[in-house]
């Protein structure tokens, strides 16, 4: 090493100094020694500073390993776990209702508004949101907005509506049944009368239409006391026809029997259709044709035996000629009398048959003839019948009409005059009317006096927030500490004027005397909670081992041993765990981390420097 060195060149150069002479020379030799011995001072200086600053690879290897670390340790808490939801919000009153008037069917044009409230003023259930041309528009509790003029005789959820409220305002209506009848319109007076009001009546449209009812039903009253009296009339007419066509019918019958008797006379065969008094006629025609014939015949052979006696005169001759020309004239006519007498016979048979058919036609079309009189009278009856009905008919319409009117004559609600309101009180939000102009329209906005608030939660938060949600409602730097629920959540994103990675919420404020209006508030909503205490340790406990389970490292008898768990609800930065096998307990320590001692790490560089 450079020290030794360094000892063996001092000691050298003090035995040269002894033994050497005095003088100059001697001097020169001291100076030149000393010389010596600063340079190889300064070299031993040099070489002890490298030195310090080379070290070999153990030396290095032995100052640069991780000092041994101890662990961390936590105890097991047993806890209730909630995860939560913490956004912002802006606070309002209720949203917006905008109060539209109607115009009403029993005024002929709409009023022109004469008074407004002031902002922020509050409606009471039964007061005046403004007014028009002299009439008030009341405010009523009711879902159903209104939309038609309520008058006597009317029914329906608005009239149930009307009623519910005269009930709450201490003006009975009777049965609250959804009827506008007398006790309504008594009811709906005395309010009018109470705030100071005339209440709306009749009007000139109503009572003008009234007497034309009157007038209407009066004439179908008439008409139907008319048709009364043609169906009283038109049975008898029936009967008649009924019993005219019987007697036409029985004396077309006794014609016919008539002439069938005639024809019997006659002795025709019905079966044979053969004549009895023609072949009579025939045979007598035959009988004295045979006897003229024979007479002929008879003369004839005494005209021969006289023209053959040649004693015979010729006046005997003559005669015998006349006597036969006077046979064959009389056969000629007992010939044709016989055939006329047929003829005549076969003529009044055949007149007799003719009269028959004649009878049988008359018998028919005397039946076809009652019964078309029969049934013209009775379908003069179902018309009479018909007439009747329909005359009853309209006059009970129009006694109906003429009922309805009159109980419409009297008080009623007009459509302008009233303005149901889903929830009361409120408080005028925005004036939109201006006075003098038609009260039609969108005039006024009302909001409820239900504090809400109006907040957004991003896309993976949207699913896990549902209706009826409590939620924590605070701002500390203001001093506001209160509770809400949901009101509603939004199904779509990008909705109620949030952006399209966030889905709109409204919470309802449960206090509604903190002031809240236009105040950003921070909202807490628990999405999920343990059902009571759970052993909890915090999340760097848990680790994953190879075969994918859960495990945490814990403290049993002043050594370290793995547990393997089951993992539940993560909230708060705690795990709830349950073990597999085994227990745990509150209280027994977890590893959480390592840490490195201070002091090792420190000393590990100066332990280094130090030479060997």
């Amino acid at each position: 090493m450079a020290i030794p060195q360094l000892g063996s060149l001092v000691g050298r150069l003090r035995s040269a100094k002894n033994s050497a002479p005095s003088g100059g020379a001697t001097s020169k030799r001291t100076i030149a020694l000393f010389a010596v011995l600063g340079g190889a001072g300064l070299l031993a200086v040099v070489a002890w500073f490298a030195g310090s600053r080379i070290e070999s690879p153990a030396d290095a290897a032995a100052r640069t390993a991780p000092p041994t670390p101890s662990p961390i340790l936590v105890p097991i808490e047993q806890r209730l776990l909630s995860s939560k939801i913490v956004t912002r919000g802006s606070g309002r009153f209720g949203l917006p209702l905008p109060l539209s008037i109607s115009p009403s069917a029993l005024k002929s044009s709409p009023g022109l508004i004469a008074t407004l409230p002031l902002r922020n003023a509050q409606i009471a259930e039964g007061g005046v949101l403004f007014t028009a041309s002299g009439r008030p528009v009341f405010a009523l509790e009711g879902k159903i907005p209104a939309y038609r003029d309520l008058v006597p005789g009317i029914s329906g959820e608005d009239v149930r509506q009307l009623e519910q409220g005269l009930k709450r305002l201490g003006y009975d209506p009777g049965s609250i049944d959804g009827v506008f009848d007398l006790q309504t319109s008594i009811a709906v007076a005395r309010w009018y009368k109470a705030k100071g009001w005339e209440p709306f009546g009749a009007t000139r449209e109503q009572l003008t239409a009234l007497a034309t009812l009157e007038r209407d039903w009066a004439e179908a009253n008439k008409a139907k006391l008319s048709a009364a009296a043609a169906v009283l009339s038109a049975a008898p007419a029936v009967d008649s026809a009924r019993a005219t066509a019987e007697q036409s019918n029985r004396a077309a019958a006794a014609e016919l029997a008539a002439r069938r008797a005639e024809l019997s006379k006659f002795g025709v065969d019905p079966e044979k259709g053969i004549s009895q008094a023609i072949e009579s006629e025939r045979a007598r025609a035959d009988f004295a044709n045979k006897a003229a014939e024979a007479e002929v015949r008879s003369m004839m052979a005494e005209r021969a035996l006289i023209m053959l006696d040649p004693r015979q005169p010729d006046s005997a001759r003559a005669a015998a000629d006349a006597k036969l020309a006077l046979a064959q004239a009389s056969a000629s006519k007992i010939k044709l009398d016989g055939e006329s007498a047929v003829q005549t016979a076969r003529s009044e048979t055949l007149m007799v048959a003719q009269r028959i058919q004649v009878a049988e036609g008359l018998v028919r079309s005397t039946r076809l003839e009652g019964e078309k009189a029969v049934r013209a009278a009775i379908d003069a009856q179902k018309l009479a019948d018909l007439d009747a009905k329909l005359a009853a008919a309209r006059s009970d319409r129009l006694a109906a009409d003429l009922d309805a009117a009159k109980r419409k004559i009297g008080v009623q609600v007009p459509v302008d005059e009233i303005a149901f309101i889903p929830a009361l009180p409120v408080r005028i939000e925005e004036i939109k009317g201006v006075i003098g102009t038609p009260a039609a329209g969108h005039v006024l906005s009302v909001t409820d006096n239900q504090l809400a608030i109006d907040s957004s939660l991003p896309l993976e938060a949207g699913s896990l927030v549902r209706a009826g949600m409590p939620v924590e409602i605070d701002e500390q730097a203001l001093g506001i500490n209160t509770k809400g629920v949901v009101e509603f959540v939004a199904t779509t994103p990008g909705t109620r004027g949030v952006d399209g990675y966030h889905f709109y919420f409204e919470v309802r404020v449960l206090d509604s005397t903190t002031k809240l209006e236009g105040v950003s508030v921070r909202l807490t909503i628990p999405v999920e909670s343990t059902k009571g205490e759970v052993m909890a340790v915090p999340s760097s406990a848990l680790s994953l081992s190879a075969d994918g389970t859960s495990r945490i490292q814990v403290q049993n008898n002043g050594t370290l041993e793995y547990l393997v768990v089951k993992p539940g609800l993560a909230a708060d930065g705690f795990v709830e765990v349950t073990p597999v096998r085994g227990t745990l307990s509150a209280g027994q320590m977890v590893v959480v981390g390592y840490k490195t001692p201070e002091k090792a790490a420190e000393a590990a560089p100066e332990s280094a420097t130090r030479p060997k």
